[in-house]
Parts: structure tokens; C-alpha cells; sequence
């Protein structure tokens, strides 16, 4: 199995109580297809570069997994025909960085 990260780009105008049903979702579709997640990050609501589908900003859910091409597959079919999500990217890594994070408020 491979590593990976994928980042979700959710719609700006969703209640709290949805975005952490996508968060759920995806987690349990990478976990149920033969998949581990390592780590997931909340980056919050981020202004976007540019506009996409009449949205200026967008909530970030960043994801960390292991995984296999079926856990690809399920996932890239899923993303798709999902109209919450906006925007998505997956990256193949040798070796996850779990450490690190990129967006995290420190308090």
C-alpha cells in the first residue's frame, strides 16, 4: 500500500453539523476500502486563489491515509458526485509527514 493526501474543498455556506458529516463519510469510505487513515487535519474556512462556482472561500479538510488503487478508485467516484465538495487533490508520498501541520492555530 501507498501513501497518500487528500484535501477536500468544501462549500463556504455549510452548517457545522455537515461538514463534520463529510469529514465522517470520507473517513469511513477510506477505512471500509481497504484504507487507513493516518491523520486528518481541520484547516478551516480558507480563502480560495480564485472564485470557484461563485465561492470565495471554502472549508479545507485534509486527510492522510494508506491506502490501495481500490481505495483511489472508491474515492475519486464518491468526490464526484458530491455537491458539497468544490474542490479536491490527491497526493502520492513515499513517506508521510504526520508531524507537521500546515494551517494549525496556535492558541
Amino acid at each position: 500500500m501507498s501513501f497518500y493526501e487528500n484535501t477536500l474543498v468544501a462549500k463556504q455556506d455549510l452548517p457545522a453539523s455537515e461538514l463534520k458529516k463529510i469529514k465522517e463519510k470520507y473517513n469511513d469510505l477510506i477505512n471500509n476500502n481497504s484504507g487507513k487513515v493516518v491523520k486528518i487535519e481541520e484547516w478551516g474556512l480558507l480563502n480560495l486563489a480564485t472564485k470557484i462556482r461563485k465561492y470565495n472561500k471554502g472549508f479545507y479538510i485534509h486527510y492522510k491515509f494508506e491506502g490501495s488503487k481500490k481505495t483511489l478508485n472508491e474515492l475519486d467516484k464518491k468526490v464526484k458526485v458530491d455537491n458539497s465538495i468544490i474542490r479536491h487533490l490527491l497526493v502520492k508520498y513515499k513517506k508521510l509527514d504526520t508531524k507537521s501541520e500546515y494551517f494549525k492555530k496556535d492558541k
